[in-house]
C-alpha cells in the first residue's frame, strides 16, 4: 500500500521537525538552525543539527540524517509502513 504524497506532506506540516526532535533532544538555537547532542551515539560536544528551513536533521558525528519520519523511525526503532 502506498501513502498518497498529499497525506505525507500534511503529516510533515502538522509535525514540525523542531517540535518532534525537541521532545527527545535538548536543542539550542544556533542561527537559523538548532543544535544538540546526538541521540544516536555518545558524544560530549553537539554535532546534531536540525535544519528548520528544510525540515531535516543531520549528525556530523555519526552521519545519521533525514526528515521527521526518518528521525522517528530511527529513535523509536520502527520500520516504515
Amino acid at each position: 500500500m502506498r501513502i498518497p504524497e498529499e497525506v505525507i506532506m500534511e503529516i510533515k506540516y502538522k509535525n514540525p521537525i523542531d517540535d518532534v526532535v525537541s521532545s527527545y533532544v535538548n536543542l539550542k538555537r544556533a542561527g537559523r538552525n538548532l543544535n544538540g547532542l546526538c541521540p544516536f551515539h555518545n558524544e560530549k560536544t553537539p554535532s546534531f543539527t536540525v535544519y528548520t528551513d528544510t525540515s531535516s536533521f543531520y549528525c556530523f558525528g555519526c552521519g545519521a540524517g533525514g526528515d521527521v519520519f526518518g528521525f522517528i523511525r530511527k529513535i523509536e526503532n520502527l520500520d516504515y509502513i
